[in-house]
């Protein structure tokens, strides 16, 4: 499968982005999807996961409330729309798939099989 983020920008504190992730070659009905971020010197971030339904998402501490996951199986996609963003929130974001179905908390400490190239999401202060 191979995926494609697509969304990201530079825009101020306190404001908005929805970062897009479409798929090829395979349907993601099937696939946990994530975002995962990595700021320059840090190491990459488990952001937010969602289960093949839908009926089950995860998020990392620093983005609860702010940060909502989705997906459309139909469509083939996933998306993070990004509420009050901080200037911490800068990053390059990657989308990510796995077929194997673990539990959502596992993504948090382990990569996915699939990874899409990153979108810069850069907020100013």
């Amino acid at each position: 499968v191979q995926l494609q983020a697509s969304g990201g920008g530079l825009v101020q504190a306190g404001g908005s982005l929805r970062l897009s992730c479409a798929a090829s070659g395979d349907t993601l009905g099937s696939y946990v999807l994530g975002w995962f971020r990595q700021a320059p010197g840090k190491e990459r971030e488990g952001v937010s996961f969602i289960s093949t339904t839908g009926s089950g998402t995860y998020y990392t501490d620093s983005v609860k409330g702010r940060f909502t996951i989705s997906r459309d199986n139909a469509k083939n996609t996933v998306l993070l729309q990004m509420n009050s963003l901080k200037p911490e929130d800068t990053a390059v974001y990657y989308c990510a798939a796995d077929p194997k179905l673990r539990p959502l908390n596992y993504y948090s400490n382990y990569a996915m099989d699939y990874w899409g190239k990153g979108t810069q999401v850069t907020v100013s202060s």
